[in-house]
């Protein structure tokens, strides 16, 4: 099993920034591919950034792109999501992911059903 824990969630006024943490650990791997979703209530959660095993893979929704961005300290088994210019529309409870035995250097998955294991999420409010 692999825990997933996420943090850095907040108030914050539009224009800000926020950086999200998600800590991983228990069963190591030899590779995961880590993404981020967000959920609204009474709406699908939906994907927001995803990363390779190696970093060198990234992807993002088109609504963050520019905005946001995805980095992994592998030694640390931390992914961070670093939010700049945020809007209202980017308020929702985040949510880390984790792929195990990910080929460690494809493109990640953007799906929901392309992750095994799930975090509790974070809370971000972004006010105009």
């Amino acid at each position: 099993q692999v825990q997933l824990v996420e943090s850095g969630g907040g108030l914050v006024q539009a224009g800000g920034s926020l950086r999200l943490s998600c800590a991983a650990s228990g069963r190591t791997y030899s590779s995961y591919a880590m993404g981020w979703f967000r959920q609204t209530p009474g709406k699908e959660r939906e994907f927001v950034a995803a990363i390779s095993w190696s970093g060198g893979s990234t992807r993002y929704a088109d609504s963050v792109k520019g905005r946001f961005t995805i980095s992994r300290d592998n030694a640390r088994n931390t992914v961070l999501l670093q939010m700049n210019s945020l809007r209202p529309d980017d308020s929702a409870v985040y949510f880390c992911a984790a792929n195990p035995q990910f080929p460690p250097y494809s493109f990640p998955p953007s799906t929901l059903r392309g992750y095994d294991y799930w975090g509790q999420g974070t809370q971000v409010n972004v006010s105009s």
